[in-house]
Order: C-alpha cells, then structure tokens, then sequence
C-alpha cells in the first residue's frame, strides 16, 4: 500500500548518518510549536554510523541512544521479546536515512540501533581496489555485499545481543581497523539499497519500507553528496551512476517494492506515510509489557552459589565500625577497604587452579598450582563498585579494568545502562563484577546481562559486593544460577525505599563524602541498584570518562 503526504525531500547521506545533538542550541531538536506531530527539526550536525562514537538524538521529550541498549531479561535471566526490525529499501540517495531519522524521533523510544547495510560491503582485492579508485567498480549489486555477515549481526540484534559490526570507509573502499559495538534494541531499523535482495533476510524484517523518490532526484543527491562528503568528481560518479546505479536500480530496487508493506513516495517530508509506520510500530511494541526485575522469586534457603565470608571477630568489628553512623569519614573509608581486600583474597579462592611444577632456587621442585585461565579482569558498576577497584589491583598484578554505569529510570522503574568501557577479548576471562552493595538486585542483574553479551561465560562470572540483601541474592542466583556471589554479610530486608536493613548507609555518599545533612542513617542503594543522578563524584567522572 502507498501512503501519500507533501512532496519535497531532505538531502540523504549514503553512510547511515543520524543526528547529533547541537551543543549551541542545548539538544533541543523538534520545534516548540509544530504544525504537524512529524515536523522535521532544525538541521544539526550529523555523524555517520561510519564513526565510533555512539550517535544521539533528541527529541523535546527524551534523548533516544540510536546505539542501542543493553537487553532486557525476564526472572529467568532470559530476553523478553525480539526487537521490532523496520526494513528501509530505495534507490541510492532516495532518502532512506532521512526517514530513517524521522521515525525514530517520531517513535520517542529510549533504545533504537540504526543499522546501514553500507557497512557490509565486502572486502575488496588489489585489482577490485584500483577498479574502485576509478569509478569501475559495481558496488550495487548484491555480490558487493557480505550478506552472511550482516545476516549474523542483525539476526543477534533482534535478540537483544551486543554485536560488532565494521566501519567502512568510503573514501579509501576499505573497512577500518575498528569496529563498532551495537547493542539489542527496542526497535531496529535497518535501511540499504538492496535491504529486500534477500529471503533470509525478508525473514528479519517485521516491518518493510520502500522509499521511492524520482530518478532525477536521486541523481542531483547523489552528485552533492559523492561531491562534498566523499571527494569524487563529477565525471566519475556520472560515468558510475550510468555504468551501474541505474542498471542495478531497475534490476534489483525497483521490484523489490512489490514486496513493501508501505510505500513511501518523496521521502523523509511525506508525514502520512512516517505517522502511519510509527503508528503501527507503537501498536506492536504496547503488546508486550516490560519489566526488569526477578524480585518475587523468593526461596527460604539461600542458594549455593553465595558464598559469605567467615564472620571472624575481625570482620565483625569492621561491619560494627562501617555500620554506625556516627563513624568518621576517614574510618568509614579505612575499614571499608579492609573489608574489600579481604573479600577478594576469598573470591580468588574459587578460581580453578592446575597443578604446576616449580624449581626453587636451591635446586629443588615445588608441586605448586596456577590459575586454570587466560586471565582475571575486573569490572565495576559505578559509582561504588569504582571503590573495590585498589583492593582488587592489590592483590592481582596486572589486572584489565573495566566500568559499567546503571541507573534507574525513575518513571519506569527499569535499570538502564548509560555508560560501559570494557576491554577487549572477554570470552575467556574470570571477570570479578564489583559492586558495593545489592539491595534488590537490578542493577547486578542488568550488569551480568551485559557480560553474557560481551560472550563471558555465565560460570565464569564473579559477583563480589560488600553487603547484599537476601532479595538480592536470590533473584540473581534465580536468574543466573551459574554465577558466583561472594560477600561479606547477608542483611535480611530491603524497606519501601528499596534500602537494605539494617544495612550500611548510602555506601557511594558515605565513602565519597557527598552525605546529604542527616542522611548517614538511610539504607542501601536506591530503586533497583540505582545510582543518585545529583552526586557530584559521579558527574566529574563521566566527563573524565
């Protein structure tokens, strides 16, 4: 079917682009006071998917992280739902990305990855690279395309896995040596060229989009575009298009639009065609309601997989200091960082170990161990986990460190990652994931999820927290009942706020010392694991980040 609107059509950029918020302007990205719920905004900088830095968009609502976000899980550790996957097909330089753009501002979902099928063009050899210096070689015909890859990647993005996918430079016809990370998304919108030349891929798509702009037009974008932004000259992007584009139009593009569910004549301006996309798109995601947090899965035993440090005399008189609010800022942070030590010396003592044989310096042999592994690396949920980090590089040498931010979403009630760094080549590792306290557990769970996606083991991760409540322990060993949970005390409840009691205070205030007055004595952490959006600590270390 073909919806019609106003005619005209935003300048598209081949190379996935999508908007950047304009520092000079705040973000702000839709006009105050539109004449239609689809009015474009103001043109920004954009910055291509070519590029690895996350894009953002704006919208007057909310800020839409076009990167994707990290996957949702049920109590059983599993994804909910797949990703809604729109399938954006048209001519080269139709307009495919502009109404990309416009029906993710228009959708106002929080986590959407925008994927461009440009980013899968094959490797080419030496003779295919000078053919391509020279205007001589088909880059629209399907055999120009890595189609297993792309197959791979979106088939893991509609389940919510983190992916990689290659950077192509279009200057030089090659693909760079960095390559971007994506994660699962909400929706997936997915826009090329010969997005329907497929029927594995068909089989992705839940929604199909055809955008059909005039030819003359197309060719005009296409000149201003491989002019400005790809530094080609007119004769060779005149002799391709000829040679080429428009031979590979009429045999792969065009028919491909008796495949669409809607037709979209003259691009990203034609707002009834866009108004009805999102309106179908909102009538698929409302059918299915998302929660994140495994908390009435209780059992009365605690599981087998928590291991509590031994209360010493020791550790006890450490959790009486820590614990009473009258203690001073100094002796928080001092007693603390005791506990911590402590508390990794015990968890590396559930790592496997193989026997290994040794020489001493005197000439004899040691029957000795080692570690059973490539290596350890840490990982700390900020802002508190960030603490643990000097006890757990203390004890192991040489240690990879990695950071994950979580916070609440205070309408919704969900843990939303906002910031991840971690470093490469994780499958293999023992990773110790580091958080202060657990109250009810989200923030800890979302943290594994994101691990799992990294292909880290499930066995293979080690929670170490400096308290948990029991809500917390058991809807982690209920999700993820192969990881390792290592504290130093257990607290039996978690109150209305969602503070562990008797618990141990704001742990991230107390040791950063940005207590609010009287505050000492208010539990664990916030709604979900969350994180106090207004410490300042935390503010200052996204910035240096």
């Amino acid at each position: 079917m073909a919806a019609r609107g106003s005619s005209g059509g935003a300048e598209e950029r081949r190379d996935g682009a999508a908007s950047r918020p304009d520092s000079s302007n705040g973000g702000a990205s839709l006009a105050a006071a539109p004449r239609h719920p689809l009015t474009p905004s103001p043109r920004k900088r954009s910055t291509s998917q070519s590029e690895t830095e996350p894009p953002l968009l704006r919208t007057s609502r909310r800020t839409i992280y076009t990167a994707g976000r990290p996957p949702w899980y049920n109590v059983t550790g599993n994804t909910f739902k797949e990703a809604f996957v729109i399938g954006l097909c048209g001519g080269s330089a139709s307009g495919k990305t502009t109404v990309a753009k416009r029906i993710i501002e228009a959708l106002d979902v929080p986590w959407v990855v925008l994927l461009s099928m440009d980013s899968f063009y094959k490797v080419l050899s030496e003779e295919e690279q000078e053919a391509a210096a020279n205007s001589e070689y088909d880059f629209d015909r399907p055999d120009a395309f890595d189609f297993p890859l792309l197959l791979s990647v979106l088939r893991k993005l509609k389940t919510g896995k983190s992916v990689k996918v290659p950077v192509y430079d279009y200057t030089t016809h090659r693909r760079r040596r960095e390559w971007k990370t994506l994660y699962g998304a909400t929706v997936v919108v997915f826009e090329g060229i010969l997005a329907f030349s497929n029927k594995e891929l068909l089989q992705l798509l839940d929604m199909k989009v055809f955008v059909d702009t005039d030819s003359d037009v197309r060719l005009v974008r296409r000149l201003q575009r491989d002019i400005r932004h790809r530094g080609r000259h007119v004769p060779g992007i005149l002799r391709q298009y000829e040679r080429f584009v428009k031979p590979a139009f009429h045999a792969y593009i065009e028919p491909a639009v008796q495949l669409a569910d809607i037709v979209v004549p003259r691009g990203g301006e034609n707002f009834v065609a866009l108004d009805l996309i999102v309106q179908h798109v909102h009538s698929q995601l409302e059918k299915v309601t998302l929660s994140a947090l495994a908390s009435s899965h209780q059992v009365h035993s605690l599981p087998e997989t928590l291991s509590v440090m031994k209360r010493t005399p020791q550790v006890h008189g450490m959790h009486t200091i820590i614990r009473n609010r009258e203690t001073s800022r100094d002796e928080f942070i001092f007693y603390s960082n005791r506990l911590m030590r402590l508390l990794v010396e015990h968890a590396l003592s559930f790592l496997p170990l193989q026997p290994v044989t040794v020489e001493t310096p005197q000439g004899g042999v040691y029957d000795g161990r080692r570690l059973n592994g490539k290596r350890i690396t840490g990982v700390s949920i900020l802002r508190a986990g960030e603490t643990m980090e000097p006890a757990l590089t203390a004890v192991c040498k040489d240690i990879r460190l990695g950071k994950i931010l979580i916070q609440t979403n205070h309408h919704t009630g969900e843990p939303e990652l906002h910031y991840l760094r971690l470093p490469r080549d994780l499958s293999e590792d023992y990773v110790f994931l580091m958080d202060a306290t657990v109250s009810t557990g989200a923030a800890a769970l979302m943290a594994v999820r994101v691990l799992l996606d990294h292909d880290v083991s499930e066995g293979k991760i080690f929670l170490l927290s400096l308290l948990m409540a029991e809500l917390g322990v058991q809807s982690l060993a209920y999700a993820f009942p192969q990881v390792r949970i290592l504290t130093t005390a257990v607290d039996k409840d978690v109150n209305r706020e969602f503070h562990i009691v008797p618990g141990i205070g704001n742990f991230g205030d107390r040791y950063f010392g940005t207590d609010a007055p009287g505050g000492g004595g208010r539990g664990g952490r916030g709604r979900g694991g969350g994180i106090r959006a207004s410490s300042r600590p935390l503010l200052m270390l996204m910035l240096t980040c």
